[in-house]
C-alpha cells in the first residue's frame, strides 16, 4: 500500500461512507470517533448507517481501514478529514458546536506538515476563520446523497475544492487522493467552494419544487407527469439528469438548511431572495399531499376510518427520517389508528398514540381503510395487488411515487392515487 495515510475525524454518516469509500481506491485509512461505543460497533461489523453495499464494501477494504477512539491516532495521518454530520433544526438552522470542537481537538493533534480538509458542510466563511495555515487548510464539497452515498464516494462526477488561493499547487498528498477518483478537479476560494455546495442544492431545489408544480397541475386538468418529464430529459437545457420525479416537498435536512443560509445571507446583505422562501412555501404544500389526499377520499366517508402506512424513512435506502414526509403525515393523525411498517426504522420512530408495527408491508395492509406510502423502497414493489386488496378492509391506496402495481389495483377494484397523475388515476 502507496500514497498518504488518510484519516476521517467523525464516522457518523458522511466520515464512515467516505472512509470506506477512501479505503476501496488502496489508501490507508484512519477513522477516528471520540464516541467509543460507535467506534466498537464498527470494529464489530454493526455499521451505524444503512446505505446500499456500504457493509460489503467495509469487508472488502477491512485491512485497509483501522477504526479508533483515540484521537492521538490521527497523528499518523498526512491527511486528515473534518467528517461529522452537522445536525440541523426545524428552521434548517445548522448547529456547528460539535464541528467547532471536533476542529479544535483534531488541529492540536494533527502532524506538523499534516493537511486539515472540511469535509462537512459549513456556511460562507467559516473554513478562512481557522486558527491553521491556509497552505494546509482547504474545504472539499462533500458529494453525500442518501441511498447513493456509496456509489457518490466512490464514483464522484468532480471534485470542489476551497483554498486561499486556488491558483496555487494542491499539496502533492491531497492532489495524489484527488486523482485516484479519476474526476476533474476544481480549485477555488474558500467562500466560493462553500457556497458552490449551497448553490448546486438551490438547483435541485428549483428542479424538484418545478416538478411538484407541474405534477399537481397534471393531477387537476387530466394530464400524466410521467408522460412529460422523458421530454424534458432529451432538452439539452434540462438533461437526463434532473430532478424531474416529483415527490412529497425536500425533505433530510440538508436542502433545508441551504436555503436557510440562503435567505439568512440575503437578510444580512440586503440582496433579493424571495423565491428561496417560495421554495420553502411550495415544499410544505406538496408534503402535506398525502394528508389532503386521505381526509377527501377516506375520513370523508368513514370517519373512522384505520390506516396502513408503508415506510417512515425521508427517502428509500436510508435510515435517516430527518424531516420526513411519512412522520409529519403521522404527526397529523392523532385522532386515528395507524399500523406502520418500515424495512429499516423502527415504529418507535413515529410520535403517535395509537401506532401499531406490523412485521411486513403486507401486514401494515390487513384490515386497513386506506393504504399509503410514504417512503418507495424498492421491495415494496415485490407487493401483489390481489394481496393487497385481499388484505384491506376499504379500498383506497394513495400512492404518491407510483410504487405499487396501478393496473392490478385498479383490476382488483382499488382507487389508486398517484402524484402528477389524473386523479383516480393509476401508475
Amino acid at each position: 500500500m502507496s500514497g498518504p495515510i488518510v484519516g476521517f475525524a467523525g464516522l457518523t454518516h458522511l466520515g464512515l461512507v467516505s472512509a470506506v469509500g477512501t479505503a476501496s481506491k488502496g489508501f490507508r485509512v484512519v477513522g477516528y470517533d471520540g464516541d467509543s461505543a460507535r467506534v466498537h460497533d464498527i470494529k464489530a461489523g454493526k455499521l451505524p448507517v444503512v446505505e446500499p453495499d456500504l457493509d460489503e464494501m467495509a469487508r472488502e477494504f477491512a485491512d485497509n481501514l483501522s477504526f479508533t477512539d483515540r484521537l492521538s491516532d490521527l497523528a499518523q495521518c498526512d491527511i486528515v478529514y473534518i467528517s461529522t454530520d452537522v445536525p440541523t433544526d426545524d428552521k434548517g438552522q445548522s448547529d456547528l458546536t460539535s464541528i467547532n470542537a471536533s476542529i479544535g481537538n483534531v488541529i492540536a493533534a494533527l502532524g506538523p506538515e499534516a493537511i486539515l480538509i472540511i469535509l462537512c458542510q459549513v456556511p460562507p466563511g467559516f473554513t478562512r476563520k481557522l486558527p491553521l495555515p491556509t497552505e494546509r487548510l482547504y474545504y472539499q464539497v462533500e458529494t453525500l446523497v442518501f441511498g447513493r452515498a456509496v456509489e457518490r464516494a466512490t464514483k464522484p462526477e468532480r471534485f470542489i475544492i476551497g483554498c486561499a488561493d486556488p491558483s496555487y499547487p494542491l499539496p502533492p498528498a491531497y492532489k495524489t487522493l484527488l486523482e485516484a477518483f479519476g474526476c476533474p478537479l476544481l480549485p477555488m476560494l474558500y467562500e466560493s467552494a462553500e457556497l458552490a455546495k449551497i448553490a448546486i442544492n438551490c438547483c435541485l431545489v428549483a428542479s424538484v419544487t418545478v416538478a411538484n408544480t407541474l405534477a399537481e397541475l397534471s393531477e387537476r386538468i387530466g394530464a400524466d407527469w410521467s408522460e412529460i418529464a422523458p421530454a424534458l430529459r432529451l432538452d439539452r437545457r434540462i438533461g437526463q439528469y434532473s430532478y424531474l420525479a416529483p415527490g412529497l416537498g425536500i425533505a433530510g435536512g440538508n436542502l433545508e438548511r441551504d436555503l436557510a443560509t440562503v435567505l439568512r445571507l440575503s437578510e444580512q446583505c440586503g440582496s433579493e431572495a424571495s423565491v428561496i422562501a417560495a421554495y420553502l412555501t411550495n415544499s410544505k404544500h406538496r408534503r402535506d399531499w398525502a394528508l389532503r389526499m386521505v381526509h377527501r377520499e377516506v375520513f370523508g366517508r368513514k370517519p373512522d376510518a384505520s390506516l396502513g402506512i408503508l415506510g417512515l424513512a425521508y427517502k428509500e435506502n436510508t435510515h435517516s427520517v430527518k424531516n420526513s414526509p411519512s412522520l409529519a403525515l403521522i404527526e397529523n393523525l392523532h385522532s386515528w389508528p395507524i399500523t406502520v411498517y418500515d424495512p429499516v426504522v423502527p415504529a418507535s420512530a413515529a410520535t403517535h398514540p395509537k401506532v401499531t408495527a406490523a412485521a411486513s408491508a403486507l401486514d401494515a395492509a390487513r384490515g386497513a381503510d386506506a393504504l399509503i406510502v410514504m417512503t418507495p423502497w424498492p421491495q415494496f414493489r415485490d407487493l401483489r395487488a390481489a394481496d393487497i386488496a385481499a388484505a384491506m378492509e376499504g379500498n383506497v391506496v394513495i400512492d404518491p411515487f407510483g410504487v405499487l402495481d396501478g393496473p392490478g389495483l385498479r383490476a382488483a377494484g382499488m382507487a389508486h392515487f398517484v402524484l402528477g397523475k389524473p386523479e383516480r388515476a393509476g401508475a
